[in-house]
């Protein structure tokens, strides 16, 4: 069943441990062995087709209602993804903003920190001394930043790719920088708030759907 799956991969999502569904609040082995009608809910007096039809119709709503609270869902995810790939490539290609006297932001990878660290003074001549700070890093990637002098910028970017570190001009924007802050925050938010609303729904949905193919 696919509401089944979609509970699985949500639970797992969300770090939760696979549940033992219910029909009802009864587990499904004993909802299945003792299997009542709802006379209530489906009247046995009209036609079979007429029966069936109302059932195929109604797990038909339940269907079109997950693929849209699916596809919602996975918009906001998509997003996300984008966001973490743009921010992964940018370490990955660094980042260099240079003024009068300004920063060069320069990405290596893990294991060349160390050279980073040891060369970067003696780069070029206008290199202020012992400014590089490591701005951020992932399993792959170290993101430092180094104050110098605007004439030197050039000179700088080609000694250091000479070395294999990764100089990109940036123009750095507080207003920008916050605004996306807001937006991934909220997207994170998002996310969360409709994976938990989607589990819920497909909790509830997973017993009136068993029910109707039962």
């Amino acid at each position: 069943m696919f509401i089944r799956r979609q509970i699985e991969d949500l639970e797992k999502a969300s770090g939760i441990l696979v549940s033992s569904l219910t029909v009802d609040g009864v587990p499904v082995d004993s909802y299945l062995t003792k299997f009542v009608w709802d006379e209530a809910k489906y009247p046995t007096m009209p036609p079979l087709k007429e029966i069936v039809d109302g059932i195929h119709a109604q797990v038909a709503k339940i269907d079109d209602d997950l693929k849209v609270r699916i596809a919602e869902y996975n918009n906001v995810r998509s997003q996300l993804n984008a966001i973490n790939r743009k921010q992964t490539g940018s370490k990955a290609r660094g980042h260099c903003r240079f003024r009068t006297l300004g920063y060069a932001r320069c990405s290596c990878s893990q294991y060349s920190q160390k050279d980073w660290l040891s060369c970067y003074e003696t780069l070029t001549t206008y290199v202020v001394p012992r400014s590089s700070k490591n701005l951020d890093e992932d399993n792959e990637y170290a993101l430092y930043i180094v104050t110098l002098f605007n004439r030197d910028a050039d000179n700088f970017r080609i000694k250091a790719r000479e070395r294999g570190f990764q100089i990109r001009d940036f123009e750095y924007n507080s207003e920008t920088q916050e605004s996306r802050k807001q937006e991934l925050e909220k997207l994170m938010q998002d996310q969360e708030s409709l994976k938990s609303s989607l589990l819920q729904w497909c909790y509830t949905c997973y017993g009136e759907v068993f029910y109707h193919l039962s």
